[in-house]
């Protein structure tokens, strides 16, 4: 019993609950709720940087063959584009066999003050501007402002520049060796108060949000589950057949992680952990530093889904029927837009919104429908995100002959 108390995947599990029962029940702790989770988000997202940073500087550095660098991000994007566009598509197919927006009330009444302000972000939203922004003009600012791109592109370049010294190089590398126990060392101190900012975090949720929010549209959170779920144990685990490791043995390695997640309801909370747990399950320290950071832009599988659900929902609120060839001109608009969703606060929404005034076909304002529920499947988008993210570094590592499973 003593063992089971002191496991913290328990501790999560307990925490959730009671925040359930805390934010239903004592909806005014919910502004002290707010500010407990977003302090212990943010003493997650204060390691991400240097974490991603130190993690590929020391991968790459270790590398003999710089060529490679290039091979594992080229697989990694491609594997990334084919996987969400089956992402995309599943959303697309489930939306129109279930038809969560039939007989829903368009006239919901709109956060006026949020609406304009993703409609501003994604009328400044570019396609190319994303890309021009993976490289830094101020290293130092990226890492003040923790993004996480362009911290990858710049660990890259440096990463390659230490590998060029040769032996004046092994004293820096055995110096961010360190550092990176040093880092990791703190995580874990982090990592035992994320029952509190699990807890914290769902009675946020449900105090602002409330369950009765859920009731108007409850059809499309059941869907939106309902496709994550076909998606992660139907195509991820498809993959992992092919490429011969189980899905529920890594499922149950991250577990902490992915209830983490549901608390906190930020794939992020998640992305430390994750690089320690990768390789510990068995992959390089390089693919995993290459994998893991670039999927969290471009191997979005959770918003992927949503995205495309949402969009069909939509015009089936308001009764705009999509042929064919329009749903595959969304798939192509949200084969672009949806990779800069995790790159801004909002995103989802910005991509959501950018997205419809592309197609000129659905309002919108319509958008303000999914404000109230938005946060209950975030939790489902943020989990299949971080599934996804491993699964895709664990077939990159196999790819590359980089996989040595711990022994059991």
């Amino acid at each position: 019993m003593k063992k089971l108390i002191s496991n913290l995947t328990f501790q999560v599990l307990v925490a959730i609950l009671l925040g359930v029962i805390v934010g239903y029940y004592f909806k005014g702790f919910g502004p002290t709720a707010q500010t407990i989770s977003k302090v212990f988000i943010s003493m997650i997202t204060m390691l991400i940087t240097p974490i991603i940073f130190l993690t590929i500087v020391l991968g790459i550095a270790g590398m003999d063959d710089m060529k490679k660098v290039g091979r594992v991000g080229g697989k990694a994007l491609l594997y990334f584009e084919i996987v969400t566009t089956f992402a995309l598509v599943i959303g697309l197919v489930v939306a129109n066999i279930l038809r969560p927006g039939d007989g829903v009330n368009p006239s919901v009444p709109a956060d006026a003050a949020k609406l304009a302000e993703y409609q501003k972000a994604a009328s400044e939203m570019k396609w190319g501007d994303f890309f021009a922004h993976i490289v830094p003009g101020n290293v130092f600012d990226a890492f003040a402002k923790g993004d996480v791109l362009q911290v990858l592109f710049f660990a890259i370049l440096f990463g390659y520049g230490i590998s060029k010294m040769g032996e004046t190089g092994k004293p820096l590398i055995a110096t961010f060796d360190r550092l990176s126990k040093v880092f990791f060392n703190i995580m874990k101190v982090v990592m035992k108060l994320a029952p509190i900012g699990a807890f914290a975090g769902m009675a946020y949720t449900i105090s602002k949000y409330g369950v009765q929010t859920l009731k108007p549209l409850a059809a499309l959170m059941g869907s939106v589950y309902l496709t994550m779920f076909l998606f992660i144990f139907v195509v991820l685990n498809l993959i992992c057949y092919i490429y011969k490791f189980s899905l529920w043995q890594y499922l149950k390695f991250i577990r902490e992680e992915i209830l983490i997640v549901l608390g906190t309801s930020s794939s992020e909370s998640a992305l430390p952990g994750m690089i320690e747990k990768m390789e510990k399950f068995g992959c390089s320290r390089s693919v995993v530093g290459l994998v893991i950071p670039t999927g969290y832009s471009f191997n979005l599988d959770g918003t992927t889904i949503y995205l495309s659900m949402a969009v069909i929902f939509l015009a089936q609120v308001f009764k705009i029927p999509l042929s064919l060839e329009q749903q595959l001109v969304i798939i192509g608009i949200l084969m672009l837009t949806s990779k800069g969703a995790a790159a801004v606060t909002g995103g989802g929404f910005i991509v959501l919104t950018s997205t419809l005034t592309a197609m000129k076909l659905i309002p919108v304002e319509g958008v303000a429908i999914l404000l109230g529920v938005d946060r209950f499947m975030s939790e489902a988008r943020a989990i299949t995100n971080v599934i996804g993210n491993g699964v895709a570094t664990i077939v990159i590592a196999k790819s590359e002959g980089e996989f040595n499973p711990p022994a059991p």
